[in-house]
C-alpha cells in the first residue's frame, strides 16, 4: 500500500502471565515496513514496538507511511500492537464480559488488562519474533506502559522513547486529576480568548439543553455534562481549532424555534460515545492505582472545582476525566456499570513501577514533555523524570498532547537522536 508492506501477526498468550494454568487469549500486532527495503533487508532491520495511547486504544491503522512512522521505517521494522482487549486482539467489551457470571468475575478478568500485562505480552512477543532487545516508543498511556517495561523487563529494551507519557510513579489518582482540572481550566480560558463569540454560544447551548430535550442519533438525550465532553478537542495543537467549527454548526431554525442541528448532534455523538473504546472508561482511573482504590477519583476532585459543574452559569469543557454517570448516559457503557463500580472499589492493585530499578536505569531513554499538556501534567512529568536515571527530557511548548500527529517525524527523530551516542 503506497510504499509500505503490512503483515499481521497473532500471538496466543496467557490471560495471567503469573499462572501457568491460566486461560489463553490472543494478542494481535501488525508489522509495517517500507518498500524502500526489499524482503531480505527488512529481515535484517531491528524492531521498534509502538505502544498506543489509551487505555483501550487499538494500534494505528495506516495505508501509507507518514509522520513518525515514515521516519521510523527508514531504520526499523515497526510492530503496532493491539494491546490486549483492543482491535483484533481478544476483545474485552460488554458483549464478551457478559459471558462471565458476576460483576466481580468481570472485574477479576479486567484486572489483567493493565500495563504490567501489556509489558508481559510484549516480552513474550519479542521472544517469539526472535528479536534482540528492541526500541520501544510509547505515546501517552503507551509511555506509562514504557515506564512499566523499564521497571519490569529493562533487558528487553535497547532504547525507550516517550511522548506525553511520563506517569506519576506513586500516589493516588486524586493528584493527577487536581493537576488535570487546573490545566483544562487554563486551556478553556485560552480557547475562549481566541474565539470570544464561542463563550456566549456555549452558554446558549447549555441553557438550551437544560430547557429542551435534544437527542443524539442513537436516541439518547444529550445532557449538559455530556456536551462538556467535547472538550477532548482542547488537548490538540490544531484539533483545538476544529472545536470552533463544530460549534458553529450547533443551531438550526425550525418552525418550533431554534434546535440543535442534525449535523452537530451527529458529530457530538462520535466524540462522546465510548462504543468503540469501552476499556478507556472502565480502566482509565485504574492505570494510576498501586495499592489503593480509585473510588471514582475524578468525581470526588470535581467538588474542588465547581466551575466545571454542569450547572455553572458559564460551563467549561472537560478533559479526559471519567465519571460514574458515563455508565448511565452512554448506552454502550450502561451494561458495564456494575463492573465499573467494582473496579473503582478495588484496593489490591499491584505495583506498576519499580522506583529502585528506574533510579538505576541503564537503558538510553528520551521523553518529550509538553509544557501545556492538559492530559499528562508537565510538573508531575518532570517529577517522574527526575527519578529515572539515563532519561533525557525535551521540554517544549511547541506541541500539545497530540504532538506526534502534528509533526511526528521531527519529534521522533529528535528523541531517537537523544538516545544515540
Amino acid at each position: 500500500m503506497r510504499g509500505l508492506r503490512a503483515t499481521g501477526h497473532t500471538f496466543n498468550v496467557p490471560l495471567d502471565h503469573r499462572d501457568t494454568t491460566s486461560e489463553r487469549i490472543e494478542v494481535f500486532a501488525r508489522e509495517y515496513s517500507s518498500l524502500e527495503h526489499d524482503d531480505d533487508a527488512v529481515a535484517r532491520l531491528p524492531w521498534l514496538l509502538f505502544l498506543q495511547g489509551g487505555p483501550g486504544g487499538r494500534g494505528v491503522r495506516t495505508t501509507q507511511l507518514s509522520g513518525w512512522m515514515k521516519a521510523a521505517a527508514r531504520d526499523f521494522r515497526i510492530l503496532m500492537l493491539d494491546q490486549r482487549g483492543t482491535g483484533r486482539s481478544t476483545p474485552a467489551d460488554a458483549a464478551t464480559l457478559a459471558a462471565l457470571p458476576t460483576p466481580q468475575a468481570q472485574a477479576d478478568y479486567l484486572s489483567h488488562f493493565r500495563a504490567d500485562a501489556i509489558v508481559a505480552d510484549a516480552e513474550l512477543i519479542r521472544a517469539r519474533l526472535g528479536s534482540a532487545p528492541w526500541t520501544v516508543f510509547g505515546q501517552s498511556y503507551g509511555g506509562f506502559c514504557t515506564l512499566t517495561y523499564l521497571s519490569n523487563a529493562p533487558a528487553g529494551i535497547e532504547r525507550a522513547l516517550i511522548t506525553g507519557g511520563l506517569a506519576p510513579l506513586a500516589g493516588a489518582p486524586d493528584e493527577v486529576y487536581r493537576a488535570t482540572f487546573a490545566r483544562v481550566e487554563e486551556r478553556n480560558r485560552e480557547y475562549f480568548s481566541w474565539y470570544p463569540e464561542d463563550r456566549e454560544l456555549v452558554t446558549r447551548i447549555a441553557r438550551h439543553l437544560r430547557e429542551v430535550e435534544e437527542h443524539l442519533p442513537d436516541g439518547e438525550r444529550l445532557t449538559v455534562r455530556r456536551f462538556q465532553m467535547v472538550g477532548s478537542f482542547l488537548g490538540g495543537n490544531t484539533r483545538v481549532h476544529a472545536l470552533h467549527y463544530l460549534l458553529e454548526d450547533a443551531f438550526t431554525t425550525t418552525p418550533d424555534g431554534p434546535r440543535l442541528s442534525a449535523t452537530f448532534l451527529e458529530q457530538v455523538q462520535g466524540i462522546v460515545s465510548r462504543a468503540s473504546q469501552p476499556l478507556y472508561a472502565l480502566m482509565h482511573e485504574s492505570i494510576y492505582c498501586q495499592g489503593g482504590a480509585s473510588s471514582w477519583a475524578a468525581r470526588r476532585v470535581l467538588d474542588e472545582y465547581p466551575q466545571f459543574r454542569d450547572d455553572a452559569a458559564e460551563i467549561l469543557f472537560t478533559g479526559e476525566m471519567v465519571y460514574p454517570w458515563y455508565f448511565e448516559e452512554d448506552p454502550a457503557l450502561r451494561p458495564l456499570r456494575a463492573v465499573a463500580d467494582v473496579l473503582a472499589a478495588k484496593e489490591d492493585w499491584g505495583p506498576l513501577y519499580d522506583a529502585d530499578v528506574l533510579a538505576t536505569n541503564v537503558v538510553p531513554a528520551a521523553a518529550a514533555v509538553y509544557r501545556h499538556d492538559i492530559y499528562v501534567d508537565r510538573n508531575l512529568s518532570l517529577t517522574t523524570a527526575a527519578g529515572i536515571r539515563n532519561l533525557a527530557v525535551w521540554e517544549t511548548d511547541e506541541f500539545h498532547h497530540d504532538g506526534i500527529a502534528d509533526d511526528g517525524e521531527a519529534i521522533f527523530e529528535r528523541l531517537l537522536g537523544m538516545t544515540r551516542p
